[in-house]
């Protein structure tokens, strides 16, 4: 890092996952605010072309998913002296060219239910893991986790996407304990699980046909309505399960 990001007056976010259709929302809202002076974005992959002009307070970090990176990126963050304003993980796996919803349990697929819960909940889990210490002395910071409804254990009506709705029910709970852990040791900083609500992504394009127009979101509507949030919430020592509107989703 270079001595001009020094000053712990300086604030930044940190936006992980930030190549997907949400996350590269997110980097060109904050880049758009005034009053963030550092955007880095952290992915697997290098920012595309659109990106190029964004200027010095975009810092791009390469991260794979291993505990070994994740602590090696969050280092880097920390090494930074900024304060770590707003933190959002937007790593998600709903189905790939080899992976898709079960509609019923003769479709479980152990290794894909075992690839669906690792971006889904070990890659978050790993990233709060590394982050509650560096961030105990904070004030007024967030974190905020892409969620989603189908997690809700009250909430489910319909009942299969096994892997996806267990991995974000897990999710939820694992955001509870460390809810409860960082307000012992980092009392300072506020953890939301965030619903986005279906929004015109990757992840939801084979699902989209039954969709009404108006409730399918733009990425750059769901960023401006997360931002949004995480301003409005403070640091209570809860988790919040929160959709895009700001309404609270039973566990």
């Amino acid at each position: 890092m270079s001595d001009s990001l020094s000053s712990p007056q300086q604030s930044a976010t940190v936006i992980i996952g930030a190549s997907g259709g949400i996350g590269s929302a997110l980097v060109r809202r904050y880049l758009a605010l005034g009053d963030c002076e550092t955007v880095f974005a952290v992915s697997r992959v290098p920012p595309t072309s659109s990106f190029a002009l964004s200027g010095t307070r975009l810092h791009w970090l390469l991260c794979d998913s291993s505990q070994q990176e994740v602590n090696r990126v969050a280092a880097e963050l920390v090494s930074s002296g900024l304060n770590l304003h707003r933190i959002i993980i937007c790593t998600g796996l709903l189905h790939n060219e080899a992976i898709t919803p079960e509609k019923s349990l003769d479709k479980l697929d152990p290794d894909a239910m075992r690839a669906v819960f690792d971006v889904n909940l070990v890659v978050p889990a790993l990233w709060l893991a590394a982050l509650v210490k560096p961030l105990r002395r904070t004030a007024g910071s967030v974190i905020a986790v892409l969620s989603a409804r189908v997690g809700s254990i009250t909430d489910n009506r319909l009942g299969g996407w096994y892997s996806y709705r267990a991995s974000k029910a897990a999710l939820n709970m694992f955001l509870k304990s460390a809810a409860i852990e960082y307000s012992r040791r980092a009392p300072g900083v506020k953890l939301v699980s965030f619903h986005p609500g279906t929004t015109d992504t990757y992840l939801s394009s084979p699902f989209q046909a039954n969709v009404a127009k108006e409730a399918l979101f733009t990425p750059d509507f769901v960023a401006d309505s997360l931002v949004k949030l995480l301003d409005d919430v403070q640091p209570d020592g809860e988790l919040s399960f929160l959709d895009w509107a700001g309404i609270e989703i039973p566990w």
